[in-house]
């Protein structure tokens, strides 16, 4: 689907801003932070439109937000199945990996799974392969 096609499926509004992030998303194809989304917006990034955009799309379900840790943060369509993501200590890059999915979990009576996100981090094979153990920061 197109960037308005995903916005009007979602029931929310068409603006330049959200059209254009979710065509940066796309573009992009892998989790992206900030920073590659707003490169990839040129004119039509604004911080604060950004985040309020990302909020609402995040709310209502298009875009989903991966939190590594509080300085990493990638968002991502949801536009696959729900699966575990890798998260390299030295490069940086996040990884989805699909044919790992979380849960189902076995959560005490009463308890009811809304999402789950599962974040593996370590080394990617670029850089386990590259890298002496001890120059890993």
């Amino acid at each position: 689907m197109n960037a308005a096609e995903l916005l009007s499926h979602h029931h929310l509004k068409k603006s330049s801003a959200r059209i254009s992030i979710i065509r940066a998303l796309q573009e992009l194809e892998t989790p992206a932070s900030e920073p590659e989304i707003s490169n990839k917006m040129g004119i039509h990034y604004d911080r604060t439109t950004f985040y309020r955009s990302i909020q609402t799309m995040v709310e209502a379900g298009l875009i989903r937000k991966i939190v590594v840790d509080k300085l990493v943060v990638r968002y991502a369509l949801r536009d696959k199945p729900d699966h575990a993501h890798f998260y390299c200590d030295n490069c940086q890059q996040l990884t989805c990996l699909e044919d790992i999915h979380p849960g189902p979990y076995r959560l005490p009576a009463g308890f009811q799974t809304r999402e789950s996100d599962v974040i593996i981090r370590g080394l990617c094979n670029s850089c386990s392969n590259h890298l002496p153990i001890e120059t890993i920061h």
